[in-house]
């Protein structure tokens, strides 16, 4: 393994298991809803008391063959190798995190850091040519196809999700969740876009497109 893979390796592996410490201390740990999958993985936690840890793999996998069949079998090892690793990651800080963030006096800063370190460790993920879900799957090939920028699809659907947490979360916090999702769509746009030159130069470049 050459060094410029060694280095995407690690990078990919910080930003998945920022996004999964960030989900379950800023989103869960405050009762914050999320959108897209990962909103759909903590209603079940919420009502079932499942995993999100299982129930994004469940939902990501239909996604995961469809990128097989459109961007071939390098961009589905890379996907799926994401996706477990998000769900261990995830699995790990729901087990054996010391660490409890209690936003509840200060719910707008909460929301804040939620946008910013999921959208940056979402962005960086996608930077890198891989999709640790399906909804990032879904919005690369949207972007491909359509030009529709990542954030902005991430944005949308998330607020759908949104909508139907309003059975189950008070108002207020789905109002908080809005504003982490559309600071996480704004990070997200900001950060894929960073260094997308460089990368379009290198191998991986026609998985980050």
């Amino acid at each position: 393994m050459d060094t410029d893979r060694i280095k995407r390796f690690l990078i990919v592996l910080f930003g998945l298991f920022l996004e999964a410490f960030s989900y379950y201390h800023f989103n869960y740990q405050n009762s914050l809803a999320e959108g897209g999958f990962m909103g759909i993985a903590l209603l079940g936690k919420y009502i079932f008391d499942i995993s999100p840890a299982l129930t994004t793999l469940l939902l990501d996998f239909p996604l995961f063959i469809l990128g097989l069949k459109v961007k071939g079998h390098k961009f589905f090892i890379y996907s799926l190798f994401a996706a477990t690793a998000f769900s261990i990651f995830y699995d790990l800080c729901e087990r054996f995190s010391p660490f409890v963030f209690d936003f509840s006096d200060s719910m707008i800063l909460g929301s804040i850091l939620s946008g910013l370190s999921t959208g940056f460790s979402i962005g960086l993920v996608l930077r890198y040519g891989t999709a640790s879900g399906g909804e990032e799957v879904m919005a690369l090939l949207l972007h491909k196809r359509f030009g529709l920028e990542i954030g902005t699809f991430f944005i949308i659907s998330d607020l759908v999700v949104l909508i139907c947490s309003l059975w189950y979360l008070p108002l207020l916090k789905v109002f908080y969740t809005m504003i982490a999702v559309i600071v996480s769509g704004v990070t997200i746009t900001w950060t894929h876009r960073i260094g997308k030159k460089t990368l379009e130069s290198k191998k991986w470049a026609h998985l980050s497109n």
